[in-house]
């Protein structure tokens, strides 16, 4: 059988024979300082290094699945995944920020994209920008990889990159009338980017029961809060059931960016309305006639979760039959992706791969622009942390080209 050559084999050989413990550990100290911030997640041990072809089918499956998401009629159909309790009046056209999910795969000898999920929702989009320049700095400590590496896309690089960030997180406003808003953020392991966010753009990153309502505007002290860089996950607002000074169906003197709604709408719920090649067939439960024949090639998910909270990746008949009947469309069963060992790491075992692409939209683009990525490695079962906690190379990181 043939086997194809390593993601990045150009790059990886010399950084494998180079890498050692001390370079590492300098790494992980010289991000955590330049965020004076701890990290409750692993860091990998090494970026990914993308080669072209790879990198031009992930961009162009990427586009095109955003493409198909932004079609107004399947949105009209989409937004039956908004409950009620949830559903805010202002909805705009398209989210601020998504989140296209690929796991490496093997098809006919080449590696290739396949989608595993997707998010109308921010992800660590600051903290790429810092942990790129970490790894830039140790790179340079490693004869022949010293380069200006690129994380970006669309013809963007570093300033071009955080210009785009200012003008989708901060608008035309002043930082102070803008907030970062999520549950308690120190204690939530994404607090590294809320630092980044504070590093980069000036931003608070606020607990929403630290604002007032006073009409229809929200104030954190005396300050008038023009906009939300909304980082509020639904399932921990509900879990928690956290009692915020707003409700979400209100119209507010407020810009959202992105807009709560599309944390349902652009989702996992998403996936049985695409139809492309990178991805996978998947049906929601309540479609189902009857359990499939071939159960055993897909995976059992809930709509609304993230981090891969209460996926069943071997799901029996008897799973299905326990769903609830008014709970059943809220749950996809999707064909089973099998990762590519892709990545070799310097002890010679091989390590999966998913890349995040990522699109940021500022009010004044009428189009989600691909500018970054993010990348988990995992050699468990699954990329969750429980599931790669006695694992090394595994964890956060990020996919590199070379500028030049």
């Amino acid at each position: 059988m043939y086997t194809p050559r390593r993601m990045d084999a150009r790059y990886r050989e010399p950084f494998n024979r180079r890498f050692t413990q001390e370079l590492y550990d300098s790494y992980q100290r010289d991000l955590a300082a330049r965020l004076n911030c701890k990290f409750e997640f692993r860091l990998a041990e090494t970026p990914i290094f993308l080669t072209d072809d790879f990198k031009a089918r992930a961009v162009k499956s990427a586009r095109e699945i955003i493409g198909q998401l932004s079609d107004p009629k399947r949105i009209e159909r989409m937004k039956r995944a908004i409950p009620a309790r949830w559903n805010g009046p202002a909805m705009d056209r398209l989210p601020s920020f998504a989140q296209i999910d690929f796991a490496v795969v093997e098809e006919n000898g080449q590696y290739a994209p396949k989608l595993i999920e997707l998010q109308g929702f921010p992800s660590l989009t600051a903290l790429q920008v810092v942990q790129r320049d970490a790894f830039v700095d140790m790179l340079a400590k490693m004869d022949g990889l010293n380069s200006d590496w690129s994380c970006w896309f669309s013809g963007l690089d570093r300033a071009g990159f955080v210009d785009l960030m200012r003008r989708t997180v901060v608008g035309n406003h002043d930082p102070r009338e803008v907030v970062l808003l999520d549950i308690d953020p120190p204690t939530q392991k994404t607090s590294p980017d809320f630092h980044a966010t504070k590093l980069l753009l000036n931003v608070d990153s606020v607990d929403p029961r630290e604002l007032t309502k006073r009409g229809r505007k929200l104030y954190r002290g005396d300050t008038h809060i023009k906009r939300i860089y909304n980082r509020v996950v639904f399932d921990e607002l509900i879990r928690k059931d956290v009692q915020t000074p707003f409700d979400y169906r209100e119209e507010l003197d407020v810009e959202w960016s992105p807009y709560p709604n599309w944390y349902w709408v652009w989702s996992k719920y998403s996936l049985p309305f695409l139809d492309h090649p990178a991805v996978p067939k998947a049906t929601f439960v309540s479609d189902l006639r009857g359990t499939p024949k071939d159960l055993g090639k897909y995976v059992l998910k809930p709509l609304f979760s993230f981090a891969g909270g209460g996926v069943n990746v071997e799901p029996t008949a008897e799973d299905l039959a326990r769903l609830p009947a008014n709970e059943r469309d809220q749950w996809c069963v999707q064909e089973k992706i099998e990762y590519a060992p892709a990545l070799k790491a310097a002890d010679g075992g091989g390590v999966k791969i998913e890349i995040r692409m990522m699109f940021l939209r500022p009010d004044d683009e009428r189009e989600p622009i691909l500018s970054q990525n993010l990348v988990r490695l995992s050699r468990g079962k699954l990329l969750g942390v429980a599931f790669n906690k006695d694992f090394t190379w595994v964890g956060s990181t990020i996919a590199f080209s070379p500028t030049s």
